[in-house]
């Protein structure tokens, strides 16, 4: 009689959880993907109790992130490492791993551990006026384990200060659909500038400053993520952790910062492709195969990175910064001239004396919608 009586309450306990699961728009692969998904359900999460490699891919490449950016990717534990539950991405010199005459006269060549050879990121060798990557640092991604489409992310973060540092929390699509970038789009969750003093009329856009955006267009040229890019501007982003949130559905796409809305967008009936105006050079609609969220219908990975630098103006040449910036965005010799002004930037990034300079992340966790 027990054993029917307990037959019967898992056989209810099951027909019920089955009935409370609501079906979700969310889809995803890979394999820390869930293999049934529920609304509202968590379908991933990481706190960083370890830094797990099979869920985390090190991007190992000198190649610069496509804006010819002052860093060397690795996979190494002085760059990246989970401590205490906190994920820390730690920028170091270079010239203390190879020396500092490497940087003008020796050549690295990455082999097959190289994740990514454009921009020549799989062999470099150092000149004087073209250096070797000055910075080492780290960029992890879940291309291979988990891409999603459509739900709620939420990673709690506290962003890095030290001038020319560049953070990003943000996401690219596992398959690109729709073209190269950025035609396949991209959801930038978090990007800052380390810098604690970079002013642009007068206003503070540097650590005291976040930014979320979308990028998409038919071309780089035509990149209309102006029209979806917000900013947030807060005295203490570098000094207490802060949740950064996108929501995703097949409407539209908001971003949070500690739950305050921060931008959010809903595509008009004819897309994105409306939305940018890209019709009115008779231009066929590029995303027409799709919804009306494309380029923003197909699955995303994860990606959380600590740049340096750069050329594409992310860090404006008529920005404000004591003791100026050391390199200007159209020069020949960017990563030369950075490094050669080091001692306008070094001291403020507090190497060796505690974590200012780190990107550190609490947890990163995904639900379903």
């Amino acid at each position: 009689m027990k054993d029917l009586i307990l037959i019967f309450v898992v056989a209810s306990t099951f027909i019920y959880e089955t009935h409370q699961c609501t079906p979700s728009a969310t889809t995803a692969s890979g394999s820390s993907a869930p293999t049934t998904i529920c609304s509202g359900q968590l379908i991933f999460e990481d706190n960083f109790d370890n830094l797990n490699t099979n869920t985390w891919k090190h991007e190992i490449t000198l190649g610069g992130g496509g804006n010819w950016e002052f860093q060397w990717y690795t996979n190494n534990r002085s760059n990246s490492i989970a401590e205490n539950g906190i994920l820390k991405l730690k920028p170091t010199l270079t010239s203390d791993f190879l020396g500092e005459a490497a940087l003008t006269s020796e050549t690295i060549d990455l082999g097959s551990s190289c994740t990514s050879a454009e921009f020549y990121g799989c062999k470099r060798t150092g000149s004087p006026d073209c250096i070797l990557n000055p910075i080492r640092s780290a960029k992890l991604l879940t291309m291979d384990s988990f891409a999603f489409k459509y739900g709620r992310v939420e990673v709690r973060a506290k962003l890095p200060a030290g001038d020319w540092l560049w953070p990003a929390i943000w996401m690219l699509p596992k398959h690109d659909v729709y073209g190269g970038w950025p035609r396949s789009g991209e959801i930038d969750i978090m990007e800052s500038r380390g810098n604690r003093d970079l002013t642009l009329n007068a206003v503070n856009i540097g650590v005291k400053q976040m930014g979320s955006t979308l990028h998409w267009g038919p071309d780089s040229g035509r990149n209309a993520y102006w029209r979806t890019h917000w900013e947030k501007n807060k005295n203490e982003f570098n000094e207490n952790f802060h949740t950064y949130e996108v929501l995703w559905t097949p409407d539209n796409l908001s971003f949070k910062v500690d739950g305050e809305t921060i931008g959010s967008v809903t595509p008009p009936q004819g897309g994105f492709w409306e939305l940018g105006d890209f019709g009115s050079t008779g231009q066929e609609n590029i995303w027409r195969s799709g919804s009306k969220l494309a380029p923003f219908d197909t699955e995303f990975y994860l990606i959380l990175n600590l740049a340096v630098g750069g050329t594409n103006h992310y860090f404006p040449d008529n920005a404000s910064n004591p003791g100026g910036k050391p390199w200007s965005n159209n020069s020949p010799k960017a990563a030369t001239d950075f490094w050669n002004g080091k001692n306008q930037w070094l001291h403020t990034w507090n190497l060796g004396h505690n974590e200012d300079s780190y990107l550190q992340v609490d947890y990163v966790r995904v639900y379903a919608v």
